[in-house]
């Protein structure tokens, strides 16, 4: 039960952080000035990448490329009605739901260590259906994620040839990747509840509570 809790913590989080990235595209490369190449010929002189998530963006400002911090990262919506794609509008829904359950179901997990049903119903068996649930929401908004690559924000990072389920000139980028480890964490973690509730639920286990002895939860 620990080794479940914990790994949904960590599935959690793993959502939380790429949900909120955005490095989930990668833009086609940034030529530099022939001022800024002048400027940076003891340094790298690689052109930048910029990056794009479902709400916020990594851009470089132009006066600051002689700084460390030439890097400015942030949403660029103020509002959900501002997120760039419909498709990144029902993406952004369904992870949220999605994280929401994780999230919920790793906090009752942890103050509910030593419960073994709630409303007659086996703990493992509630656990695995809400995560069921909650990884079916992941893949809804995965799938739905890169419908909205033919927006006018995507192919201003990707360039022309950008349109719904082809890339262009952007790549995929490590929040992207991290979501779908996750879901299929979320899965795993599933499968587990599904095989405690049958360990728990043996005919020995039962002859052993009919017997009076006691199951002990060490925390």
């Amino acid at each position: 039960r620990e080794q479940m809790t914990t790994l949904l913590i960590v599935v959690a989080f793993t959502e939380l952080i790429a949900f909120m990235s955005a490095d989930w595209l990668i833009g086609k490369a940034k030529p530099l000035s022939s001022e800024d190449m002048d400027n940076r010929t003891r340094g790298s002189q690689e052109p930048y990448h910029p990056t794009l998530g479902i709400y916020g963006r990594c851009t470089r400002i132009s006066h600051m490329q002689l700084s460390r911090r030439d890097t400015l990262c942030g949403p660029y919506a103020e509002n959900f009605n501002e997120i760039a794609s419909g498709f990144w509008q029902a993406t952004a829904i369904f992870l949220a739901l999605g994280i929401m359950i994780l999230c919920t179901m790793a906090f009752v997990s942890v103050f509910t260590m030593c419960v073994q049903s709630i409303m007659k119903k086996s703990i493992f068996n509630v656990c695995g259906l809400l995560q069921g649930i909650a990884g079916l929401f992941l893949i809804l908004g995965l799938i739905l994620y890169p419908a909205g690559w033919g927006c006018q924000k995507a192919i201003s990072y990707c360039g022309p040839y950008a349109s719904a389920y082809k890339l262009g000139d952007c790549s995929l980028g490590w929040a992207f990747y991290t979501a779908i480890g996750g879901t299929i964490l979320t899965f795993i973690c599933a499968v587990f509840s599904a095989q405690a509730e049958i360990a728990t639920s043996s005919d020995k286990v039962q002859e052993e509570i009919e017997e009076g002895k006691n199951l002990i939860c060490l925390l």
